[in-house]
């Protein structure tokens, strides 16, 4: 096949792919991928050995988008302005997108791919919140890991009237980010997770 069309086929498989986890979650099938890209199921396979590694290339892009997200706002005047846009934006891709909560917490942050992009999200995480924590804008305990976990609290919250009120969770984002604020900080009863135990997590 044409160097051209390889790489035709493959952004269809991509595009296709990303369109059915956002809609339907990770339990959607490779044969379904194959009809909505219009190849064949053995197309897909070509360009990916396992579906495994098709939903990594999917969630590696959406972590690298939100990464890229974080890295701009590292320039914003107010860094807890900053850090409310990154977690708006890490929100609202949760809420267009089924799969992405999803992936994050299944066998596919064991893929190396997917464990170097959340890598590379919690360090531009912890860049925010340290300007953030500096700024005295939230508490000094605070980490970029905890903001990281916390991107998936809002949508969680909402979730058993997301049907009739969609935007609930920004009510709830607010709540969270009013809470890190350190005026009436107390002690937290454990520490922050750190990048071993996400990574003894993965290889459990």
């Amino acid at each position: 096949m044409p160097r051209a069309d390889a790489a035709r086929n493959r952004s269809l498989v991509i595009d296709a792919a990303a369109a059915e986890l956002a809609e339907h979650g990770l339990d959607v099938s490779i044969a379904r991928i194959a009809v909505r890209a219009g190849v064949a199921k053995g197309t897909v396979f070509n360009h990916f050995a396992s579906k495994e590694d098709l939903v990594a290339a999917i969630f590696c892009g959406q972590l690298a988008t939100l990464t890229a997200t974080g890295e701009t706002l590292l320039g914003h005047p107010s860094p807890y302005q900053a850090l409310l846009e990154f977690m708006t934006a890490g929100t609202e891709l949760q809420v267009s997108d089924r799969s992405f909560c999803e992936a994050a917490t299944t066998t596919s942050r064991n893929h190396p791919a997917v464990r170097a992009a959340s890598d590379h999200l919690a360090d531009i995480a912890e860049k925010l919140t340290a300007r953030a924590r500096h700024a005295g804008a939230i508490r000094d305990d605070i980490t970029g890991r905890d903001i990281v976990l916390l991107l998936s609290a809002p949508t969680s919250i909402a979730t058993p009237v997301a049907g009739t009120r969609p935007d609930l969770w920004r009510r709830y984002l607010h709540l969270i980010l009013d809470a890190l604020r350190p005026e009436t900080a107390h002690p937290l009863p454990v520490a922050a997770p750190t990048t071993q135990d996400f990574t003894s997590a993965s290889s459990g």
